[in-house]
């Protein structure tokens, strides 16, 4: 990792992309999930860099009865060579990773595109309405026209009271 990808790796402020992207859903889960396997990783590699990786064959040799023992280890230690791991499947699952978080992002932005749309023509359809001390029965009845169809089945069934208006309101006749 370049040294500018490490600055810019310990100076980034995760929650503070989360809420000013206005990232939620499996994308925020997932960025989310990746910070914490990341900072654990991290903390991971500070105690194995912490730990000493020489073995002071001389102490057992001074300590140890049995030199034959310290001598195989010894050979042992100096023939040691680590197996070399292969990285495939890791690269190509954060590869997978990363596409996978590059196509919610890309879902996670046309949604938010349609909404800020839905938005933008509702406060147009807002500040262009009248007012409501403008309004009449005909217009109402447009918008609505199932309040029109309720009102004349509540009429041809002689039934004068809207139901749950005595419980919201209270019963005003006199007598």
């Amino acid at each position: 990792m370049s040294s500018v990808a490490k600055q810019a790796a310990t100076k980034l402020d995760w929650a503070t992309i989360i809420s000013k992207l206005g990232l939620t859903g499996s994308t925020a889960a997932s960025l989310t999930s990746f910070k914490k396997r990341h900072d654990e990783a991290q903390r991971a590699l500070f105690e194995l860099k912490q730990q000493p990786t020489t073995v002071d064959v001389e102490f057992y040799k001074s300590t140890l009865k049995n030199q034959n023992i310290v001598s195989q280890v010894e050979s042992d230690l100096k023939a040691f060579k680590p197996s070399q791991f292969p990285l495939d499947k890791q690269l190509n699952l954060i590869k997978s990773f990363e596409a996978k978080a590059l196509e919610n992002a890309k879902n996670t932005e046309t949604v938010v595109l349609d909404e800020l749309e839905q938005l933008s023509a509702t406060l147009a359809n807002i500040e262009g309405a009248r007012s409501f001390d403008e309004l009449t029965v005909d217009d109402v009845r447009k918008a609505r026209p199932d309040i029109q169809e309720k009102v004349n089945s509540m009429v041809t069934n002689h039934r004068w009271e809207v139901p749950g208006y005595k419980e919201k309101f209270g019963d005003l006749t006199i007598m």
